[in-house]
């Protein structure tokens, strides 16, 4: 790559983006098709790719193939959370996060999407939404995407005809609407075909809306956390204690969100210490100011007890520090969680002790009614938990932070992951009931 192309992809914006979609819905030959024809796809991989149709006693490439070899790791127990393909055109650079579409895999599009500024919900023409679809609406709600893209796919199976476009696009959008999503496009393609992918389709003139390249060059990115509440989780504390350096004693973690400058009064969490940022270093360069997603080391003016899994923020801007914590959870275990179910929860870089106290509701996609105190959430579930810690943490609300108002509950038994928590986050607020958590000695 040229230094010209270089500069020109620097000054770009980065959209981080996902794909979901059911099981054989078209989702690899969605990605492939973008690759592809946005000529993202390097000479010898599709050569491979043709090879391996000719094979097959395909005419032209298999596009699905581009992304078979992890479609195989999967079917060879290999775990794969989430895969990330990075491409770019003139106008923007992406990261694009591939998710399976088996419904034993929704844990992974929590994961993709929780960083995600667009969702791409991919729809087969011929069956409509599904509660899979359902299901990928809830969770980009839950998640607050920005923005989500509906690719009805298989156009050229239903004859191109508008009016099954237009019943599915008015479905979907009217069930995510009610969700909360802010915004939806909807979008007629055939990843197959081509139709709507990179270039217009000439099959389905009635519609005048941009492809899905297009609308992916051109959306807003929407989600700064550079503007949100300046947040530092401490990873861990470097002291090299070398002739040159004696008394150096460092924080260092990658800011979650928000900057900081030299100077600035800080507070430390959750203890509640207070000082002044005296230095900070980025990249082993000392820098005056730093800001989301860089990795820095913070120096403070005062020496105090810090360690891994405090949260360093601005003394005039710390959020509340609490033990009871009430969110919306995606569970992604097999095994149930239920009341008075012993957790560890991670915090950013802090894991506590923690109990689940209540379960009040429990979401049912079909219609968007809540189950009433079900006594536990199963794999794939939705729903609203109360939590008591065993220490105070810092919690900002979800709405106001991604990043720091997200949370994971883990089995302290195995290290399995349970749960993906948003705090805060509700569709609706049942009556409160009575703790049925029992006293077993986890109650803090």
């Amino acid at each position: 790559m040229s230094t010209t192309t270089s500069e020109a992809l620097s000054e770009t914006t980065l959209l981080r983006f996902a794909t979901a979609g059911s099981v054989d819905d078209g989702k690899s030959t969605l990605v492939g098709r973008l690759l592809h024809d946005s000529k993202s796809v390097l000479t010898d991989q599709l050569e491979a790719v043709e090879r391996a149709s000719a094979s097959r006693g395909q005419e032209g490439p298999d596009l699905a193939l581009l992304t078979d070899g992890l479609r195989a790791e999967r079917e060879q127990g290999i775990t794969i959370d989430v895969a990330y393909r990075y491409f770019a055109t003139a106008k923007r650079r992406f990261i694009l996060a591939d998710t399976p579409g088996h419904v034993q895999y929704t844990r992974n599009m929590v994961t993709g999407a929780s960083t995600a500024e667009l969702t791409v919900i991919l729809i087969d023409a011929r069956n409509g939404v599904v509660e899979q679809t359902r299901r990928h609406a809830a969770l980009a709600a839950l998640l607050r995407v920005p923005h989500v893209v509906l690719a009805v796919n298989k156009m050229d199976l239903v004859d191109y005809k508008e009016s099954v476009f237009a019943a599915i696009a008015e479905e979907f959008t009217a069930y995510a609407t009610e969700l909360g999503v802010p915004e939806v496009t909807a979008i007629p393609i055939s990843a197959l075909a081509g139709d709507n992918v990179v270039e217009p389709s000439a099959n389905m003139d009635w519609y005048g809306g941009p492809t899905v390249l297009e609308h992916l060059e051109t959306v807003p990115v929407t989600h700064d956390l550079s503007h949100c509440h300046a947040r530092l989780p401490v990873q861990f504390v470097i002291r090299p204690q070398t002739a040159e350096h004696p008394d150096y004693r460092g924080y260092a973690g990658q800011i979650a969100a928000g900057s900081f400058h030299v100077g600035e009064a800080v507070t430390v969490l959750p203890s509640g210490h207070a000082s002044k940022i005296a230095g900070i270093d980025l990249l082993g360069q000392s820098v005056d100011v730093a800001w989301t997603t860089q990795s820095v080391t913070v120096l403070l003016e005062d020496d105090i007890d810090i360690s891994r899994g405090d949260l360093i923020v601005p003394s005039k801007d710390a959020p509340p520090t609490t033990q009871d914590i009430e969110a919306t959870v995606c569970h992604v275990a097999d095994a149930p969680l239920t009341v008075g179910h012993r957790v560890l929860l991670k915090h950013g870089t802090r894991t506590v002790k923690a109990i689940v106290k209540d379960i009040p509701s429990r979401l049912t996609l079909d219609d968007l009614s809540l189950h009433p105190h079900p006594g536990q959430l199963v794999a794939n579930d939705i729903g609203r938990v109360k939590i008591r810690t065993a220490e105070p943490l810092p919690v900002d609300s979800y709405a106001d932070s991604r990043r720091t108002g997200s949370f994971i509950l883990i089995d302290p038994s195995d290290g399995t992951t349970l749960t993906a928590g948003m705090v805060g986050e509700s569709f609706a607020s049942p009556e409160p009931v009575k703790d049925e958590a029992e006293d077993d000695g986890w109650d803090f």
